[in-house]
C-alpha cells in the first residue's frame, strides 16, 4: 500500500509539480546540482521580517524523485519559519536515510512520510534530498550545492 502510495505521489507531482517558478522578490534563494545524475535545481524563498517562509518554489531538471520532492517541499514550508524549515530539513533527511521510522518516532513530515521507504535505494536519496539541501543553503545563504 505504501509503495503504491509512494508511486503515485512522485508521479502527480513530477507531472504538476506545485510551485514551479522563479517567483518576484525572492529574498533566499541556492542552486542545487547533483553532478552523479544531472539533476539541477533552484530554490527561492521570500521570507519576511518576522521569518515567515511566505512564498517557496523551485524550478530546473531533475527525475521524478527529485522533482516530487522538491515541489513537496515547497508547499510544507509556507507559513513555515525558517527555525521550523530547518526541523523539516533534519526529520526528512534523517528519513531518507532510514534513522526515523515515521511510525514509531514523532516527527512534523506529514504527506512527507510517503519518502520514507527511499532509504532503501541508496542511489535515490540523494534525488529527493536535493532540493532539501538547496533549501536549507539558501537559509543559510550558500549559493550553490553539490550532492556529490
Amino acid at each position: 500500500m505504501r509503495d503504491e502510495l509512494y508511486q503515485q505521489t512522485i508521479l502527480e507531482h513530477n507531472r504538476n509539480p506545485r510551485n514551479f517558478k522563479k517567483p518576484e522578490g525572492a529574498t533566499h534563494a541556492a542552486e542545487g546540482y547533483n553532478p552523479l545524475c544531472g539533476d539541477h535545481l533552484w530554490v527561492y524563498m521570500k521570507v519576511n521580517a518576522q521569518d515567515i517562509i511566505e512564498e517557496a518554489a523551485f524550478e530546473g531538471s531533475g527525475c521524478a524523485i527529485s522533482k516530487a520532492s522538491a515541489s513537496m517541499m515547497t508547499t510544507a514550508l509556507k507559513g513555515k519559519t525558517t527555525d521550523e524549515a530547518k526541523v523539516l530539513f533534519k526529520e526528512f533527511h534523517d528519513l531518507v536515510i532510514g534513522e526515523l521510522k515515521p511510525d514509531t518516532q514523532p516527527n512534523h513530515l506529514g504527506k512527507l512520510t510517503v519518502f520514507s521507504g527511499i532509504w532503501q535505494y541508496p542511489s535515490r536519496v540523494k534525488c529527493a534530498s536535493l532540493g532539501w539541501h538547496t533549501m536549507n543553503g539558501a537559509i543559510e545563504k550558500v549559493k550553490t550545492i553539490s550532492t556529490e
